[in-house]
């Protein structure tokens, strides 16, 4: 096992993806410690691969990618901002609330917290800078907000979990939405105290000619957390064809209505979700692989017992489970995290009655928390790919994000009914 830590961080250091490092370090690791069954593993590894990507549940994925891909190659994102900024633009830190909203209401396009940096942060960013916050804030606040996509449907985090627990992906597009606007009203409270400490100037207020001509041009958009969430509420839609239907309404969109989708746009955006379809999908399958050979090995029947003990409560199972969670997804992609470690965990999770809907909240948000975290958080490398900035920099105003994150999570533990509340009513 030193020898796979070692080639895996070896690997990650010199900048290989990580979907490269995780199937190599696995075939280096039995090659090494098993040549004489490695052939005959490795071929069952390409059926567990092959395995992972197969649930039908899965085909929602490309769906949403290429619906936030339409979208973000048009007007929406401009429009969407523009609508917020002229509502709450003129408050003391208006500019990040609207970050934070923009990235939220982003998040029921996209699911995607590298997409929703993109689209957001490349307009929110240099606004920010002009209007007097420090670069290392801007930063911070653009992936850190991006992390609320995680939890707001349609979440690939979501689906993802869903897929690897065969626990009710509506369900869990339901509970993600409480914690996620909670995450969205602590962020910009902070954001309203920091700008009024930093003596931030304030926008001049829109004039309500203004606000109804954003809000006529925004409203579109809000188009998409109707179909996903209300149709998947009411029934009509499961989340697969939830799923394509956004995708026929980004069309509807960027075409009919904002007339900025053109061929070579239409081009591109399928391209690009063949390219991020082929990432998550791969990452999808090396975790299963990943997920089978430890449980092969019978690893985690030699660490877990004495870490739950004989008969572990509900509590110590969750904060086992989160703290795990947590800094797993520090150092890997957060949907290999979740395909690795939740088979491990779930006879744990079954034996103490957790919910696995309040559970999945908790994983799908430290996945979010750890794609904006360092080391190795993604949404790290994707602002400094986008925005050309150092990494110290892009990490230097983490901390305050981090906590209120944290805080969240214990506000989950301690009162799961936040999670909760949505899924039990569409029960009822």
């Amino acid at each position: 096992m030193m020898l796979f830590g070692i080639n895996l961080a070896s690997m990650l250091l010199i900048g290989f993806p990580f979907m490269v490092i995780l199937l190599a370090s696995l075939i280096l690791y039995l090659v090494v410690y098993m040549p004489e069954m490695a052939p005959k593993l490795i071929l069952i590894m390409v059926q567990q691969v092959i395995t992972g990507i197969s649930p039908p549940t899965l085909v929602c994925v490309p769906m949403f990618i290429l619906s936030a891909s339409i979208v973000t190659s048009g007007e929406s994102a401009k429009k969407l901002i523009r609508m917020l900024l002229t509502c709450v633009g003129h408050l003391p830190g208006g500019l990040p609330i609207t970050t934070n909203a923009s990235c939220t209401l982003f998040g029921a396009v996209s699911g995607s917290t590298q997409a929703t940096v993109a689209a957001i942060g490349g307009t929110m960013r240099p606004m920010l800078l002009n209007a007097g916050y420090p670069s290392s804030f801007t930063l911070g606040l653009i992936i850190n907000s991006s992390d609320i996509a995680f939890l707001i449907p349609p979440s690939i985090g979501f689906i993802v979990y869903g897929v690897a627990t065969s626990t009710s992906i509506g369900m869990l597009f339901l509970a993600g939405i409480l914690p996620g606007l909670l995450i969205l009203l602590l962020f910009s409270i902070y954001c309203y105290v920091y700008s009024k400490a930093k003596k931030i100037p304030l926008l001049p207020k829109a004039s309500w000619n203004e606000r109804y001509a954003a809000l006529k041009d925004g409203m579109p958009v809000m188009g998409f957390p109707f179909i996903v969430v209300g149709g998947i509420y009411t029934g009509y839609f499961t989340p697969t064809e939830a799923a394509a239907v956004s995708v026929l309404y980004a069309l509807i969109l960027e075409t009919l209505v904002y007339r900025s989708l053109t061929f070579n746009k239409t081009v591109d955006a399928f391209l690009q979700t063949g390219i991020i379809t082929g990432v998550v999908f791969i990452l999808v399958g090396a975790g299963q692989a990943f997920s089978w050979l430890i449980g092969f090995l019978q690893i985690p029947q030699q660490f877990l017992p004495p870490l739950f003990g004989p008969d572990p409560s509900m509590l110590w199972v969750i904060m086992i489970v989160v703290c795990v969670y947590f800094v797993a997804c520090m150092f890997v992609d957060p949907i290999v995290a979740i395909f690795i470690l939740s088979p491990i965990f779930q006879p744990y999770v079954v034996g103490a009655g957790v919910d696995p809907i309040l559970l999945g909240t908790l994983v799908t948000l430290q996945a979010a928390i750890g794609s904006a975290t360092p080391p190795f958080g993604c949404d790290i490398f994707t602002a400094q790919l986008i925005f050309r900035r150092p990494y110290l920099e892009v990490i230097g105003h983490a901390l305050p994000f981090l906590l209120i994150l944290i805080l969240v999570t214990v506000l989950l533990v301690v009162f799961p009914q936040i999670a909760l509340f949505l899924p039990h009513l569409m029960m009822n």
